[in-house]
């Protein structure tokens, strides 16, 4: 039997991909339900997320929604949403294409012809962070202004601690970006057209709460993993190789362990057994985030924004939850991140307050707090290197959003490639 711990979405994709193919796996959840850092909820009878408040409907993930039964809760963003990024005391739509780039005003006409050199500098350095990386292949007007406010901005990271070769580089490849980003753009016929953006009408916690009935009785709820312990192997292979899993009130046996939990978790119950493995994924660093729900009555109409680097404001960005979704009045306020992480120590008044008075400064609209949350994000940033040649025990494997590829795309593949490896290929 395989021991799944954790619940949220690297445990319920895993076990997905197992339940098709007929293994016997149990999956341990802690909380009262699934979905991990995917939560969802009403204040005032307006639908709030916490953790990811969208996701792109490629086509991998409309057939997945539609094998789970979730096509009629499906909610589509229009097509005509902007992104903006807040700099210099306004809001200024971000280019997505050659042509829209040449006719913003969100950089200047020097800072263009900078960015024009971009296919001559160049590739990629694995060692290099990714703020030097965007810098050098754009110059230092358009990073603070797009490319690094709007890459930071998807881990609340600051690019000046993130190495390439750890995060950047995986999305590099992906795309299929070599050398130059601008040619590559050029090849796309001069712009970006991502796949539409999506979510639940009640949010986002609709995807794993689908994926967890879908495993039936498989999924323990309520049920935290108190401690693991080995059981020699009868050969050098790993084959017959056991595993302890306690749980309150006794311990059941499984061939194999997968840890699809937070770091610190994974941290602790790899100590006992484990201590430089433990010790090494301890090291990585979460960014704190405040999280602000906030209601307010606007002419706004996008996607959201994000801040431009060098503007003195805890404010990092704010989703148009109104805007993309019908969401009445609704806007979510992201607070803190690594460049500012002492903000998350503030009260919840407090932090309510801030999140009102920067929400104001860069719309010029009055909000009031429907509600007030912290979180923690994996900061991708070069503490990720204690993960390089990481020893596991063996039998016992990892799957979350801070081991591989983060976001649902990449939790999915991710999930593949590990049922591959626990029970091998499927069949064709």
């Amino acid at each position: 039997m395989i021991a799944i711990v954790g619940g949220g979405i690297s445990g319920l994709a895993l076990g997905r991909e197992l339940a098709a193919r007929d293994a016997d796996f149990v999956l341990l959840e802690a909380e009262s339900r699934v979905g991990g850092v995917i939560r969802s909820g009403r204040v005032e009878d307006r639908v709030l997320d916490w953790g990811p408040q969208r996701a792109r409907l490629t086509q991998g993930f409309a057939a997945l929604i539609d094998e789970i039964g979730l096509r009629d809760q499906l909610v589509t963003a229009p097509a005509d949403l902007d992104l903006f990024v807040y700099r210099s005391g306004r809001l200024h739509r971000v280019p997505f294409g050659v042509a829209e780039f040449m006719r913003s005003n969100i950089v200047g006409p020097v800072a263009k012809l900078r960015a024009a050199l971009e296919p001559l500098t160049p590739g990629p350095d694995p060692e290099e962070s990714v703020a030097r990386y965007f810098t050098r292949k754009l110059g230092q007007e358009v990073y603070e202004a797009l490319a690094g406010p709007l890459y930071g901005g998807l881990y609340a990271s600051d690019p000046e601690q993130m190495r390439v070769g750890l995060s950047l580089q995986h999305a590099l490849s992906e795309f299929g970006v070599g050398r130059s980003l601008l040619l590559h753009l050029l090849r796309r016929r001069g712009a970006l057209r991502p796949p539409p953006v999506c979510s639940f009408s009640d949010g986002m916690q609709a995807l794993p709460d689908a994926l967890g009935r879908g495993l039936r009785g498989r999924v323990h709820t309520a049920t935290p993993v108190l401690g693991l312990q080995p059981r020699a192997g009868t050969d050098r292979s790993g084959a017959g190789t056991k595993w302890s899993v306690r749980v309150e009130g006794g311990a059941l046996e499984a061939t194999q362990v997968v840890l699809a939990v937070p770091a610190h978790v994974a941290a602790h119950l790899l100590k006992p057994i484990a201590a430089i493995t433990a010790g090494r994924i301890a090291f990585l660093r979460y960014n704190p985030l405040g999280v602000v729900h906030l209601l307010a009555r606007t002419d706004l109409h996008g996607m959201g924004f994000q801040v431009s680097l060098g503007e003195p404001l805890a404010l990092r960005g704010v989703t148009f939850n109104d805007s993309l979704f019908g969401r009445e009045g609704v806007y979510t306020a992201y607070l803190g991140g690594g460049e500012r992480p002492d903000v998350v120590n503030l009260d919840d008044d407090a932090l309510a307050c801030l999140a009102v008075e920067e929400f104001r400064h860069c719309t010029g609209y009055e909000s009031r707090p429907l509600a007030v949350a912290r979180e923690a994000m994996p900061a991708w940033d070069h503490t990720w290197s204690m993960l390089t040649n990481l020893p596991v025990p063996r039998g016992l494997h990892i799957t979350a959003n801070w081991e591989s590829r983060p976001g649902l795309p990449g939790r999915f593949a991710r999930a593949r490639s590990l049922a591959n490896l626990l029970l091998g290929p499927p069949s064709p």
